[in-house]
């Protein structure tokens, strides 16, 4: 099963998520600030991070450069949600290397649809990898 950290200091939002990720068949854990965050990310080595950009203990951006450093984390694909209109967002977030920005109030669905599709992605990948180290040991 999937693991996603939700980095999110409104509970009502956070529960939200944790409601509709386990309902898709993942398991969702919740951190209330960075410092939080930092310290479940290192604990459960998320495969996917949800992380709100205004955060108690620290930001968001703060903090995704902090799993960059981490080797629990270094490589994991973070999804921003934020409540901010700022037009220049999506550009920094792309290149802290996020995979995405959701603004608040957000579509459930498109961001579940873009989990899912991380997922898959991830999975196809992997398997190509696979198909490609065994033929290659069969051409040996």
């Amino acid at each position: 099963m999937k693991k996603i950290l939700i980095v999110e200091d409104d509970q009502k939002t956070a529960m939200a998520l944790v409601i509709r990720l386990k309902a898709n068949g993942y398991n969702a854990s919740i951190a209330p600030d960075a410092i939080a965050g930092a310290s479940q990310a290192r604990a459960i080595k998320p495969d996917l991070i949800l992380l709100d950009i205004s955060l108690p203990a620290g930001d968001g951006f703060q903090l995704a450069e902090t799993f960059l450093r981490m080797p629990e984390t270094n490589g994991t694909p973070v999804i921003f949600i934020t409540a901010s209109k700022d037009p220049e967002l999506m550009q920094k977030v792309m290149q802290l290397g996020a995979i995405g920005l959701f603004e608040k109030p957000f579509d459930t669905e498109k961001l579940l649809g873009s989990i899912d599709d991380k997922f898959n992605r991830m999975t196809d990948l992997l398997n190509a990898r696979q198909c490609s180290a065994a033929s290659n040991q069969l051409k040996r």
